[in-house]
């Protein structure tokens, strides 16, 4: 008589680890799906392999993960195709599912194989599965899984850049202001991580797609959102005055729609907003080569703005005393501009 069910099972190996994956995914079909009782068992079994796939890649609590082993799950989660259904099945998961395998993708898109990230080379092959996880976006159930996993993404220049060109990065404009607070949010996230994390991808890709990305950018600081308008305003900050940027501010501080943009935000009833339009309308003014354009509306609107400019304060110690010597600059070149105008 055997009683080898009493021995400890042998710990699997990341073939097995991946291959059960798979299979267990595969098992989700449409037939699967249709059927309550047929859905929950494979579901069970997709939450136990997710689990053993986390204890191989974070260890148990008392053993470190075993490197080699990591590297060796990732290429073989490539290798058969499982990345592709990691991705398509989620939808369909279970909480737990999803929360241990958002955890599983940012260690496994680390590693190396042979100097080479393969999850990532993976990706960069199959290009289409970033388009699927920005959809995803509309899913709100699945929203901020798919959102940890695309900034994942986010850190390989390549993948970045996919996206940016992609006909699917149109859709952040959206949704940065779905209604849920906590998708928008991480959208914005998003967003923010794609114009930020790669300084040439990102002045690349606005030099090339210039006037498209502005039009739907002046929406955002329009938007009747308070909190777009702050986080995009902030946001423009941020990637405008990138040094590898310059070249499009110049461009940018030419345009009267963008001045008139900043002059309706120095007007918000948010100070916090109106700081940070100062930031920006700042640059148009101190442009020593200013448009005829920019001038007629400066002097114009010099004994409001003049007024605008005397009511802010930045209200905190030195930043202010920095600030209100760079408000006098401005107001001053802003008087200047008025007094030679024959406009």
């Amino acid at each position: 008589m055997s009683f080898s069910f009493f021995k400890p099972s042998r710990p699997k190996t990341p073939q097995e680890v991946a291959k059960a994956i798979n299979d267990s995914l595969m098992a989700l079909d449409t037939q699967t799906v249709v059927e309550v009782r047929a859905l929950e068992k494979a579901l069970e079994e997709v939450e136990k392999n997710f689990g053993t796939m986390k204890c191989m890649v974070s260890g148990d609590g008392e053993t470190e993960p075993n490197m080699d082993q990591v590297s060796q799950l990732a290429l073989e989660i490539c290798k058969e195709g499982v990345l592709d259904l990691l991705i398509h099945k989620l939808p369909i998961l279970g909480w737990e599912a999803r929360k241990d395998l958002v955890h599983c993708w940012s260690i496994l898109l680390k590693q190396k194989v042979d100097s080479t990230y393969c999850c990532a080379e993976y990706i960069e092959n199959h290009l289409e599965l970033l388009d699927f996880l920005v959809v995803c976006y509309d899913n709100k159930e699945i929203a901020l899984n798919c959102g940890n996993m695309l900034r994942d993404c986010i850190r390989f220049p390549t993948l970045a850049k996919y996206i940016l060109e992609s006909a699917s990065f149109v859709l952040f404009f959206k949704f940065v202001e779905l209604p849920n607070f906590d998708v928008a949010s991480d959208a914005f996230s998003t967003f923010k991580d794609l114009l930020t994390k790669h300084e040439t991808v990102v002045s690349e890709f606005l030099t090339a797609h210039y006037d498209e990305f502005f039009d739907l950018y002046e929406k955002l600081l329009t938007s009747p959102n308070y909190v777009t308008r702050r986080q995009s305003l902030k946001l423009l900050s941020e990637f405008l005055l990138e040094t590898p940027n310059s070249h499009i501010m110049k461009r940018y501080i030419l345009e009267v729609r963008y001045l008139k943009v900043m002059m309706t935000l120095l007007k918000d009833s948010s100070k916090n907003i109106q700081i940070s339009a100062f930031h920006i309308f700042k640059i148009f003014v101190a442009n020593p080569n200013k448009p005829r354009e920019v001038k007629v509306i400066l002097a114009k609107n010099h004994e409001k703005l003049t007024e605008l400019l005397e009511n802010l304060s930045a209200g905190k110690g030195d930043e202010d005393e920095q600030f209100e010597e760079e408000k006098e600059l401005i107001i001053a070149e802003i008087e200047r501009v008025a007094q030679l105008s024959n406009f």
